[in-house]
């Protein structure tokens, strides 16, 4: 089992997006946090007002975007963008076909990229 946490700008706002991708709220804690699960990944939201959020010793603030990136496979590629882009999704691109399958970036509400991934 892994977690991994991602800041986002609005929890309330990223969750119909990681719903659409499979995720289930499992526990809130107030506005600014939520813990989802997808199999065996819990995925912790974080927004404003967490821990994770302050501002660090050197004056470093934590931001969401950036390229690390959660890998959630899917069984149907096409079928997942059409549900994300129903919540408003952004797609970093076009999927990219490669050795082991396709994937596309697609970015929560936040901008965290997600890679949807489909094997051949």
């Amino acid at each position: 089992m892994a977690t991994i946490r991602y800041l986002v700008n609005d929890v309330d706002a990223a969750l119909p997006f990681y719903a659409a991708l499979g995720f289930v709220e499992t526990q809130r804690w107030g506005r600014p946090f939520a813990m989802l699960a997808r199999g065996d990944l819990t995925l912790w939201l974080s927004g404003p007002g967490t821990s994770a959020a302050r501002p660090l010793a050197d004056g470093s603030v934590p931001a969401p975007g950036g390229w690390n990136r959660i890998v959630v496979e899917v069984d149907d590629l096409p079928a997942a963008m059409a549900s994300l882009a129903q919540t408003g999704a952004r797609f970093r691109s076009e999927p990219v076909s490669g050795p082991g399958g396709t994937q596309v970036l697609v970015e929560d509400p936040s901008g965290n990229p997600i890679e949807l991934f489909c094997a051949r």
